[in-house]
């Protein structure tokens, strides 16, 4: 029968950063906190978080059988290149620059998954990001870190929060490890810095608020009082990572798998509104960012260009004001409102005499009374 430490050795063999064991006991007081945060609603749309919210702290129901868990860790930060100056560009998050995560953790998690069966398991069930589980719970009680006041867990080792977090789950009766040490003191800089104030108290984030929510996980209008504050953001946000101390001497460039893609760390805004489904699908192949899908994409690249404030946008968020996607034309609306001047309002007065949709149409309305 493997051993704890066997397994360990093997997960850093395989790749991982980090690797920690704990038990398959109920992960208290994880579930509660989820539960209570699911009740003030503050997932937004993300619905599928409460239909697992009955399990999500119950390694054992998840599978059935599970005594021990394996939490891994995967560094993804690469040196940030200097953003070009031939604007207007955009910023993705850098968990999002190289392959899609989903795909590295998966091919390492299963390799971690045989050597338990080998060594005698007969469950080895691994998630990465896709499970119902508590991630992070389940990555502090395995010793990987602690929670920032942001709620990510910042691991030892140098390597911070930019990691990727998965689990196994095994009947094999391994040793478990302490849980994770540290605080944040009195440091509540990420508090303080999140633009659009989502983190609403030390450890607590109203996802309707974040940015990295809105970009990617919401499907529909961005509230309009919290645009402006999204910035240059069009897939996810770095800020209350960028900003934290312990983030400040870490280890980059550990993993070619996420080193960025050309282009994808500060993308060109006026190209990617226009992008079509067969350019998109090429582009972001094997990408994270695939998850706001195309029409998502594009609407918060509108969003984004009108923070901007570069008038060279106008001609592009005028042609998207006929956009088969409502999304898109309403927040094309928003942009052009915000960039103003004669071009911006002869575009909006004549979209006002064709637009069909009363929600787009509330926007353009809105866009004239700005502009």
């Amino acid at each position: 029968m493997i051993t704890a430490a066997a397994v360990k050795r093997r997960a850093l063999e395989i790749g991982f950063d980090l690797v920690g064991v704990t038990s398959a006991e109920r992960l208290e007081p994880h579930g509660e906190r989820l539960r209570g945060w699911l009740d003030d609603e503050r997932h937004g749309t993300m619905d599928y978080v409460a239909r697992r919210a009955a399990w999500s702290d119950e390694p054992e129901t998840v599978a059935h059988g599970a005594r021990s868990v394996v939490a891994v860790a995967l560094a993804y930060r690469w040196p940030a290149e200097d953003e070009p100056a031939d604007g207007p560009r955009g910023r993705v998050s850098s968990y999002a620059w190289g392959e899609d995560y989903h795909r590295v953790m998966e091919r390492k998690l299963r390799a971690l998954a045989e050597v338990l069966t080998t060594g005698g398991a007969q469950v080895a069930r691994y998630y990465a990001d896709t499970g119902p589980l508590l991630d992070r719970a389940v990555a502090h009680r395995a010793g990987l870190g602690w929670f920032g006041k942001n709620t990510l867990l910042i691991t030892r080792a140098g390597h911070g929060s930019y990691v990727f977090l998965g689990e196994i789950l095994t009947d094999l009766a391994l040793e478990p490890d302490a849980p994770g040490r540290g605080d944040c003191g009195a440091c509540r800089i990420c508090v303080d810095q999140c633009p659009t104030g989502a983190i609403v108290a030390p450890y607590v984030v109203d996802a309707r608020r974040c940015i990295s929510y809105l970009t990617i996980e919401h499907r529909g209008w961005i509230p309009r009082a919290l645009r402006p504050a999204i910035g240059d953001w069009i897939f996810g946000c770095d800020v209350c990572q960028d900003v934290c101390p312990h983030n400040t001497l870490i280890r980059t460039g550990v993993h070619e798998e996420f080193a960025p893609r050309r282009g994808v760390p500060f993308p060109k805004l006026i190209q990617l509104l226009s992008i079509d489904e067969r350019a998109y699908q090429e582009r972001f192949r094997h990408s994270a960012i695939k998850r706001a899908k195309r029409q998502g994409l594009r609407r918060n690249v509108a969003v984004a260009l009108g923070n901007a404030g570069d008038e060279r946008a106008v001609p592009a968020l005028t042609e998207a004001l006929a956009d088969d996607e409502r999304f898109v034309r309403g927040h094309a609306a928003w942009a052009l409102g915000r960039i103003g001047g004669e071009a911006a309002t002869a575009a909006l007065r004549q979209a006002a005499t064709t637009e069909w949709d009363a929600e787009v149409r509330a926007e353009i309305t809105a866009a004239l009374a700005e502009s």
